[in-house]
C-alpha cells in the first residue's frame, strides 16, 4: 500500500531541495564507503533508495537493487536508473521483495523514519550475506549542535531523534562496527550543500555514518 508520507507532496514540500542535499560529491563519499568493503559486481541493495541519486553513481560496477516504500520515488528512481529499473521496487523494509542475499545494504537518512527499528534489525539481517556490510547514516541530537539541529529539523516523518551513543550502542548489538564518521552537513543560500566527512570531530557534527560487518 502506497505510504502518502512520502508522495509526491512530501518531495516537493518536506524535502523539496532533495537534489541538492545529495549532490554528486555527496554520492561519491556513498559510493567510496561501498567500494571499502567489497569488490565489483557483488550484489547491493539500497533500502530507502529515494529518488535513485545513489544508485545513479553506484551502478555501473555492482548488481544494484533498491527499494523505497514510497511510489513515488520509485518511479523518479527508475527514470534515473533505466539500466535497472526492473531491480527498483516499492516495498516497505520488513516485506524485501528480492529472493538473494546482498553482500552490502545501505540505508541513508532513512531509519530515524522507521518507528520500529526491530524491522530493520530483521530485514536487514535476513537479506545480508554471513560477512556482508551495512551501511547507514543518520542526523544526530546531542552535542553542541544538538539543540540547533533539533530547532532546524522539519521533517515531521523523523521519528528517532537520538544520539550518536544511541545508534552506535544499537549497532553494536548486532554487528561488528568496522568504522563511523561524523558529517557535517548544510544548505547554504543560493543552493551550495556542505558535506564534510571527519574521523576528528565526529563526536561534535550534526549527523553521522556507521559502516557494519556481519557477524552471523
Amino acid at each position: 500500500m502506497k505510504n502518502h508520507r512520502f508522495d509526491a507532496e512530501y518531495f516537493h514540500c518536506v524535502y523539496k531541495n532533495y537534489d541538492l542535499q545529495n549532490p554528486p560529491t555527496k554520492m561519491a563519499f556513498y559510493c567510496k564507503l561501498v567500494e571499502e568493503v567489497t569488490t565489483r559486481n557483488q550484489f547491493v541493495l539500497d533500502v530507502g533508495c529515494g529518488l535513485g541519486n545513489f544508485l545513479s553513481k553506484l551502478h555501473p560496477h555492482y548488481k544494484c537493487f533498491g527499494i523505497d516504500t514510497s511510489n513515488y520515488a520509485i518511479s523518479q528512481a527508475k527514470q534515473k536508473n533505466p539500466e535497472i529499473s526492473s531491480n527498483l521496487v516499492q516495498s516497505d523494509i520488513e516485506k524485501i521483495p528480492f529472493n538473494h542475499s546482498f553482500d552490502i545494504i545501505t540505508a541513508f537518512d532513512v531509519i530515524e523514519h522507521i518507528e520500529d527499528l526491530s524491522k530493520v534489525i530483521n530485514a536487514v539481517k535476513s537479506n545480508l550475506s554471513p560477512s556482508g556490510h551495512f551501511i547507514f547514516s543518520v542526523p544526530v541530537y546531542d552535542g553542541p549542535t544538538g539543540l540547533l539541529i533539533k530547532i532546524m529539523d522539519k521533517d515531521p516523518t523523523h521519528v528517532h531523534k537520538k544520539s550518536r551513543n544511541f545508534w552506535l550502542y544499537w549497532a553494536e548489538k548486532y554487528f561488528l562496527i568496522k568504522k563511523w564518521r561524523g558529517i557535517y552537513r548544510f544548505l547554504f543560500p543560493g543552493g551550495y550543500y556542505l558535506h564534510l566527512p571527519t574521523k576528528l570531530l565526529r563526536n561534535y557534527a550534526p549527523a553521522m555514518v556507521v559502516v557494519c560487518q556481519n557477524t552471523d
